[in-house]
C-alpha cells in the first residue's frame, strides 16, 4: 500500500525539522518520494500538523480482570481516537501483571483487538504488594518494557534499591508512583485551603515530594533510568530539576490534569476530579507548566483510569481515585500549552512521542525515512465541545466534560493504515 501526506506541516523532533513537507509511506514505512500510481491514497494535510505518532506511556487498559471499566480493544479504539498510535499499559490488573503468562496474554490480546501498538508494563513486585520482587527478567523477555507497581508506592526502600539493580541489568527502566502512604494515609483531595472547607482529608504535597527524593537517590546510587510518573507538585518538579542538573538518569511525566487543573475542581465534590496523587494548588500547576517548559518534564501522559458510572457515583470518600484521558490529551495539550505559548509545537510533539519512546526504548517517535509509519495528524485550529458520551472508552468519568478544545487530531495511522479519521 501506498500512501502520500501532501502540504502538511512536518514536525520531527528527533530530526528538528519544522517545515512543509510531504510524507511518503509504502508497505507501512516511511520512504523517499515515489511517483503515485492510481492505488496510492493522497492525504491533504494542508493547514495541518504532520507528527510522528504519539505515545501514552501511562494508561490502564483494565484487562485482564476489570473488564467491566475497559478493555484493550475499547482502551486502544479511545487511544486511536485521540490521536495516539502507541499506548503503555500499567500492571494493576486482576492478576496483576507481575509474570510473563500475563504480558503475553496482553500482548496476544493486542494483536487480535488492539489498534494501536499496545506495551505492557509488568509489576515491580508479586501482586504490587511491595512485599518480593516480582519476575523481571521472565517479564522482560516476554517483551515487557518498563517496571512499576503504579496505583502503589514500593514503600520497602531496600526492596527498592534492589528492583533497580535488576533493572539496570535488564536495560529497563523503573516507573515510580511517588506516595508516602504514611503521610497520604486516608486522604482523597490536595491538603490546604479546599480540602478544609469540604471537610476531606488531605494528601500533602510532602508525601510526593518525600519519594521522589527517596528514589532520586536510588536511582543515582544504582545508575538505573528511573522515571518519576504524574509529577503534580512544586516540589516534585525542583527536586527532578535538581537530578537533572546532576545528570542522574531521571525523566519525569506530567498528566493534562495536573497541568490544567487545581483542587478546586473538587468543588461540589466532583468524583471526576478525584485522582491520585490529587489535583493541586495554583503554584503547583504553575511549576509543572514551568517544568514542561524547561524541559524538566520530558513527558506528556494521560493516566488514563477508566471507571464505571456506578464506582464513580458515589460519596467521594468512597469513589476510586482517576479519570479518563485518552482522548481529551491532545487538545488539552494544544489549547493549555501550544496556544498560549508555553510549548512550541516541536516541544509538545517531542513530549508525546519522541521522548516517551525514548524512555520505554521503543522503536517509534520519528518520521525519518525507514521508520514505522506511524503518524498523527493535528488540525490546530479544529474545535470540539468534550462529551463523554461520545467517547470510544468504556469510561466517561472526565472533569473536562463541556470544555471547548481548540487544536485536536483528526486523522491517526498507524503502520501506514488510518485508523482513526475525524
Amino acid at each position: 500500500m501506498k500512501l502520500i501526506i501532501r502540504g502538511g506541516r512536518l514536525v520531527d523532533p528527533a530530526s528538528g525539522r519544522d517545515e512543509t513537507a510531504d510524507v511518503c509511506v509504502q508497505d507501512g514505512i516511511i520512504c523517499a518520494r515515489f511517483t503515485p500510481d492510481r492505488n496510492t491514497k493522497i492525504i491533504d494535510a494542508t493547514g495541518k500538523i504532520v507528527a510522528p505518532g504519539f505515545i501514552d506511556m501511562h494508561v490502564h487498559l483494565r484487562e485482564p480482570g476489570y473488564e467491566a471499566k475497559e478493555t484493550i480493544a475499547t482502551g486502544t479504539a479511545a487511544a486511536a481516537r485521540g490521536g495516539y498510535t502507541g499506548v503503555a499499559c500499567m500492571p494493576n490488573t486482576d492478576p496483576v501483571t507481575d509474570n510473563r503468562f500475563i504480558v503475553e496474554f496482553i500482548r496476544k490480546r493486542a494483536v487480535e483487538e488492539g489498534q494501536v501498538n499496545v506495551y505492557p508494563i509488568g509489576a515491580i513486585t508479586r501482586g504490587s504488594r511491595g512485599e518480593e520482587l516480582a519476575e523481571l527478567g521472565d517479564m522482560r523477555d516476554a517483551g515487557a518494557v518498563a517496571f512499576s507497581d503504579d496505583g502503589r508506592p514500593v514503600s520497602d526502600a531496600g526492596l527498592m534499591r534492589r528492583a533497580m539493580q535488576y533493572c539496570k541489568m535488564l536495560g529497563a527502566p523503573v516507573i515510580s508512583h511517588c506516595e508516602d502512604q504514611t503521610l497520604a494515609a486516608g486522604g482523597v483531595m490536595h491538603e490546604g485551603y479546599n480540602s478544609t472547607m469540604l471537610g476531606l482529608k488531605g494528601i500533602p504535597a510532602s508525601a510526593e515530594e518525600v519519594m521522589v527524593a527517596r528514589d532520586v537517590i536510588l536511582a543515582a546510587e544504582t545508575g538505573c533510568p528511573l522515571h518519576i510518573a504524574h509529577v503534580s507538585t512544586a516540589g516534585s518538579v525542583a527536586l527532578i530539576r535538581e537530578a537533572k542538573k546532576r545528570g542522574y538518569a531521571v525523566t519525569a511525566e506530567a498528566t493534562p490534569h495536573h497541568f490544567t487543573l487545581t483542587d478546586r475542581a473538587v468543588a461540589r465534590y466532583n468524583t471526576a476530579a478525584k485522582v491520585n496523587p490529587p489535583l493541586r494548588g495554583e503554584k503547583d500547576v504553575q511549576a509543572v507548566r514551568e517544568g514542561l517548559a524547561d524541559g524538566t518534564i520530558d513527558v506528556i501522559a494521560t493516566d488514563h483510569a477508566p471507571h464505571t458510572y456506578d464506582e464513580k457515583n458515589v460519596e467521594f470518600d468512597l469513589a476510586p481515585f482517576g479519570l479518563v484521558g485518552l482522548e481529551t490529551a491532545v487538545g488539552l495539550v494544544w489549547t493549555e500549552l501550544v496556544h498560549t505559548g508555553i510549548l512550541t509545537p516541536l516541544q509538545a510533539v517531542a513530549k508525546l512521542s519522541l521522548h516517551p519512546a525514548r524512555v520505554l526504548g521503543v522503536d517509534r517517535g520519528t518520521l525519518a525515512e525507514g521508520s514505522a509509519a506511524d503518524i498523527t495528524i493535528i488540525d490546530p485550529i479544529s474545535t470540539q465541545t468534550v462529551d463523554p458520551e461520545q467517547f470510544a472508552s468504556k469510561g466517561e468519568n472526565t472533569p473536562f466534560a463541556g470544555r471547548t478544545l481548540k487544536g485536536l487530531p483528526v486523522i491517526t495511522i498507524r503502520s501506514g493504515f488510518c485508523i482513526y479519521t475525524a
